[in-house]
């Protein structure tokens, strides 16, 4: 494995490696309880910006409008990491490089139900070959028992619910915690609200028709990706009216979904950076993480690395986005061909 100089916030596609160091293997993750990661504090977010606007930006034909003059920029300042995987290697060499991909729209297609987004038995077995090599971690909004069920490798980590539900592979191995110890629940005091409000969505949705109430154990997903768009406008008011009775909860948006979460600090970002303390790499210069993902949640995962100034977050997308990610790739099938190159290349010894 190769060694990686940080990549400057304003040019992340170039990068020096420093002298090679010796490769490391795995870390065991000590058990962790949800009582070790309650430093979240309660917070309100704003919501008096257009809903409906937000749901339209969500929307990839509302995106293609918008950005069709904006390409060829935007992918000289996120290049894809398919092209440019040489730099991605170089930057990785001599570190621990550490995994993490979101679910939908990364593993999986975005399709019109959410309970049928299928990750193919090749992007399964991409994931398989890549958790050989590096510790992985699947990061997704949907609940934990969900995912799991989707992806189905037990050597993986999990954070699901946007990170506030963690936990350690269950394979027999020297890297992980107990099979039946709850790693991170930063959440668990809001869980009868939000299933309070599951009903209650539930209820209000039935008379929009295509819209779909997910309940995601600590968070909860109003889609609406089948939804006709006169009728987006009605669906935000009746989620937003919901809301109204529950100032402990938050509003915010993502592809053709608004998501329901605690207001307490914690995101995506907050997962990658407990993940990483639990293995023991937290403030080490000698470790590579990789995210990658589609959408606006994946942002507070892309800020972390950003700020810490290693590693690297690679957006999936096939339109220009505003995002802190440093490379892109175009769709699941490319994040698949990115994980195989990456087993095969000399970056994987360790």
């Amino acid at each position: 494995m190769t060694n990686h100089a940080a990549f400057n916030a304003d040019d992340a596609v170039t990068a020096v490696p420093p002298p090679a160091q010796a490769s490391r293997h795995f870390s065991s993750f000590p058990p962790r309880r949800a009582r070790d990661c309650r430093n979240a504090a309660l917070g309100r977010m704003d919501l008096a910006a257009s809903l409906l606007d937000s749901m339209k930006a969500s929307s990839p034909r509302h995106a293609k409008l918008a950005a069709a003059a904006d390409q060829e920029d935007w992918m000289e300042k996120h290049p894809s990491a398919l092209e440019r995987f040489e730099a991605v290697v170089a930057a990785a060499k001599g570190k621990q490089i550490v995994m993490f991909l979101d679910y939908d729209g990364t593993l999986s297609p975005i399709v019109e139900d959410p309970d049928s987004a299928f990750m193919t038995e090749d992007m399964r077995d991409a994931v398989r070959s890549v958790a050989q090599h590096f510790p992985t971690a699947i990061v997704s909004g949907r609940g934990r028992d969900k995912v799991f069920n989707f992806v189905k490798l037990e050597e993986l980590y999990y954070a699901g619910s946007h990170g506030m539900d963690i936990k350690g592979p269950t394979t027999v191995s020297n890297h992980k915690a107990k099979a039946d110890e709850v790693l991170c629940q930063p959440a668990t005091e809001f869980l009868p609200v939000i299933q309070e409000v599951y009903e209650m969505l539930t209820a209000k949705m039935e008379s929009i028709p295509g819209a779909i109430v997910e309940d995601n154990k600590f968070c909860l997903s109003v889609h609406f990706r089948c939804v006709d768009e006169k009728e987006w406008d009605a669906l935000g008011e009746e989620v937003r009216s919901v809301l109204e009775g529950y100032p402990d909860l938050r509003l915010t948006k993502g592809r053709k979904v608004l998501e329901i979460r605690p207001s307490i600090k914690w995101d995506k970002g907050n997962a990658l950076e407990f993940l990483l303390e639990s293995l023991g790499y937290a403030g080490r210069g000698d470790v590579f993480p990789i995210y990658i993902g589609d959408d606006r949640t994946d942002e507070d995962a892309f800020k972390v690395l950003r700020n810490m100034g290693q590693g690297i977050g690679i957006l999936v997308t096939k339109f220009p986005k505003e995002t802190t990610a440093s490379y892109s790739l175009r769709e699941p099938a490319e994040v698949k061909d990115f994980l195989r190159k990456l087993v095969k290349s000399n970056v994987t010894k360790g």
